[in-house]
């Protein structure tokens, strides 16, 4: 089915041929229509369009208002104020154009794709090999989800990236160690959990550390080990490539309990760049973009200094012939670009790291890799808070893992549902399974609902409240209305366009209809927060739809179908906008 053309946009139509009649030299002008309190619209244009006219604002206003033909879409045009223009839509055009989302058999809801979509690679969920996931690596995580749900859904091709940190030194101690101790993981991946996998990963790199501070011996040749591990010795990856697979049990293991799909082909480490890096060197320096300076390879920026006001330079080969992350990071933009034909390059990177990606993205600007048709972005996110407004920590002082905070959450969520699983008649799996989707929801939901560049604070009995601005709230709101469809007996959703609407019909109503433009301006500007808000609105507004209009007892059988319609369609919005941030919505709650 084709997409859905808005109620804004049938009324901008109306507005842009009444403007242009009354001022030909305004064809095409953007008549600034917006959603308003005095009215369903408001168009605020005119002002500017008078004054580049010479003409007065209100006089013009009350002429276009002539031009205007008010019927089927439009109920009423009034002049406001200097000349502004209070806009009525008709009850039929409201009803009408929820129908033609309703009959949508595509499950889009009329939602359009974007008019030029391309191919875009987001890195997000980046958490390292042999070391536990901790509070730290939930925002990634989460945010990146559901970008790429959003941006799949508007027709983008997206390619998933988990640059997992898999390279480094500390990984010679830790070969060295298992060499040494070959039989500390013995088991088959079937066998072992993602907890056990990532304790026995905790255990040998405690006891490795211990042995390497410990004995000057076992230093040496734990060291000698990071050069066998760069030169591509054999016996050497082999023991690398137990680390890494024992830590993906564990990867996945807390990505299934985040509820998110993370596929081993999108898992590309560090360590999947290391064939490049000394290409990426040599067209950095034969290009001039980077230079040798005491030895190390630099690329140096007039605008980034340090405190004392000289020169930061961003350090792509050390002195020493090693590899820092930005030789790195410029090999994953080169293999992008040029092998995954990326248009755009989305980093959800914490926002300490600002500084880091901003050079990052200049070096591959200024060699050419990315331009006008490529771009790179970071969708920077802050820091999760404890309670006190400080970063989250345990009460001994320590980062607060992951998995950890995750059980805890559904702990708390399945104590909610339980409360009123009698009521609702949930059986014990679907309370189980509830807990889970509730627990999991509301620590998603807590993250996704503020501004990522924000801080936010942590609050498990904030998130799993009823009340408020919390996915509970939104579940339940979905949940009401599948048990209310299920009490409907016989009668069906049916749209009734001769229905006058209520005013909290009304109201509900234009707001579905802003779901479409919703979704793609949320998209566009990679800020999931303002889907949060919209669908938190749409339960606010279905709230006061319940208590001012009956469903099942309403006055006539058509408005009892037309309200069953309107509820109906609002919980397939809830669940689609809930699903596109990685949240599940309960049918029973």
């Amino acid at each position: 089915m084709a997409s859905v053309t808005s109620l804004s946009d049938s009324v901008q139509q109306h507005l842009a041929s009444a403007l242009s009649a009354a001022l030909p030299e305004a064809a095409g002008a953007d008549p600034l229509l917006r959603r308003s309190d005095r009215a369903d619209y408001q168009a605020n244009g005119i002002l500017a369009l008078a004054k580049k006219a010479k003409a007065n604002p209100r006089e013009l206003a009350t002429q276009v208002v002539s031009g205007i033909v008010t019927g089927e879409v439009i109920a009423d045009v009034e002049v406001s104020g200097p000349g502004f223009l209070n806009i009525t839509v008709a009850d039929q055009a409201i009803t009408e154009n929820l129908a033609a989302r309703y009959a949508d058999d595509t499950g889009r809801l009329g939602v359009p794709f974007a008019a030029r979509p391309g191919t875009t690679v987001i890195d997000y969920a980046q958490p390292n090999v042999a070391k536990e996931m901790h509070v730290g690596h939930l925002r990634s995580a989460v945010i990146g989800d559901a970008m790429v749900r959003l941006l799949e859904f508007t027709g983008e091709n997206v390619v998933r990236r988990h640059h997992i940190g898999d390279w480094g030194t500390q990984f010679g101690m830790l070969i060295q160690y298992l060499d040494e101790h070959p039989h500390e993981l013995d088991h088959k991946k079937s066998e072992v959990s993602g907890e056990e996998a990532m304790s026995n990963l905790d255990r040998l790199y405690k006891t490795a550390r211990k042995l390497f501070d410990s004995d000057e011996e076992f230093k040496t040749r734990a060291r000698r080990r990071v050069v066998d591990l760069q030169a591509g010795d054999e016996k050497t990856l082999a023991i690398w490539q137990k680390f890494v697979d024992e830590s993906k049990i564990y990867f996945f293991s807390v990505f299934d309990k985040l509820d998110m799909e993370v596929r081993d082909p999108d898992i590309v480490g560090e360590s999947g760049y290391n064939d490049m890096l000394a290409e990426t060197c040599r067209l950095l320096e034969e290009s001039g973009v980077a230079v040798r300076s005491e030895g190390a390879l630099c690329v140096f920026f007039d605008d980034i200094k340090g405190p004392e006001g000289n020169p930061v330079p961003l350090i792509v080969q050390k002195s020493d012939g090693g590899y820092g992350y930005a030789a790195t990071d410029l090999s994953a933009i080169r293999d992008r670009v040029f092998n995954l034909k990326a248009s755009t390059l989305l980093y959800v990177v914490d926002a300490r790291q600002a500084l880091h990606f901003r050079m990052v993205f200049e070096t591959a600007r200024r060699a050419g890799w990315l331009n006008d048709d490529v771009t790179a972005v970071q969708l920077a996110f802050g820091t999760v808070l404890g309670k006190d407004g400080k970063p989250f920590k345990t009460r001994e002082g320590e980062t607060v893992k992951l998995e950890n905070l995750l059980d805890e959450a559904v702990e708390r969520a399945t104590a909610v549902v339980r409360e009123k699983a009698e009521k609702v008649g949930l059986t014990e799996d679907e309370i189980v399974e509830n807990g889970r989707y509730v627990g999991v929801g509301a620590v998603k939901y807590a993250d996704l609902s503020t501004s990522a560049v924000r801080d936010y604070k942590f609050d498990l009995d904030q998130m799993v409240s009823l009340n408020g601005d919390t996915s509970v709230y939104l579940q339940y709101a979905y949940a009401r209305i599948r048990s209310i469809l299920r009490k409907a007996g016989e009668a069906r959703p049916v749209a009734h366009p001769e229905l006058a609407l209520a005013p909290a019909e009304r109201a509900l109503g234009l707001h579905l209809d802003q779901f479409a433009e919703t979704v793609l301006e949320v998209a566009a500007a990679r800020e999931p927060h303002k889907m949060a808000a919209y669908l938190y609105q749409l339960a606010s507004l279905l709230t006061s739809f319940y208590d001012q209009c009956p469903v099942l007892k309403a006055d006539s059988p058509a408005q009892v179908e037309n309200r069953l319609f309107l509820v109906d369609l609002t919980a397939r919005t809830l669940h689609q906008g809930m699903a596109l941030l990685g949240i599940r919505t309960p049918d029973k709650l």
